[in-house]
């Protein structure tokens, strides 16, 4: 994979953002955090590799750029995540959550499991629940993804949800299904192959 920082690099940057937006004092030794930064990377790579996008290659390879705003997004949010995962110290997981909140307006949080495949496609005010997710997910700005009397929806493959749209609730949404601007999904099932407007 192609990269704007080299590794060591991209971690020194990320981690003098956490310290810039949040100076508590807390220091992260980069030794401890290294074997989830490679596995963090890792998971970039094979995401990027399955989307058809031409940001998202340099000639043949995947590419990463720390400054391209969607693929930031997605790397805070899956380093939250493998972090998270990894049983390393919730608040740095918690502070990358706010940095991605405070640079994307992105509301993913580091617990939610978000497929191995999916796609942020500048998601400026989009929040992401504690739904079932599937692989080729894609999603615009100001989405909503999330519960209705604490009943989360589930998610088919190659779902693609326009700017604005949200599904809530007690849903069971089936494989390439597109939700349009502006459409509210609630309590509902959409059979595979829809555009719901």
């Amino acid at each position: 994979m192609a990269t704007s920082l080299n590794r060591s690099d991209l971690l020194n940057y990320t981690l003098k953002q956490v310290y810039n937006f949040f100076p508590d004092s807390k220091n992260y030794n980069k030794k401890d955090i290294i074997s989830s930064f490679n596995t963090n990377m890792e998971r970039i790579e094979y995401c990027f590799s399955k989307i058809r996008n031409k940001y998202f290659f340099q000639n043949n390879d995947v590419l990463f750029k720390h400054l391209h705003g969607d693929q930031y997004s997605m790397f805070l949010y899956i380093l939250s995540n493998t972090l998270y995962k990894n049983n390393y110290d919730l608040t740095l997981c918690e502070k990358l959550f706010l940095l991605n909140k405070s640079l994307f307006s992105l509301d993913a949080f580091y617990e939610i499991e978000l497929p191995e495949i999916f796609l942020f496609v500048h998601p400026l005010g989009t929040v992401l629940g504690r739904a079932k997710y599937s692989n080729y997910l894609i999603v615009y700005q100001r989405c909503n993804i999330g519960s209705n009397h604490d009943i989360y929806p589930e998610l088919g493959e190659h779902l693609t949800l326009h700017p604005g749209a949200s599904i809530l609730g007690k849903c069971h949404i089936g494989r390439n299904v597109k939700i349009a601007t502006d459409g509210l999904v609630i309590d509902k099932n959409i059979e595979n192959d829809i555009v719901y407007i």
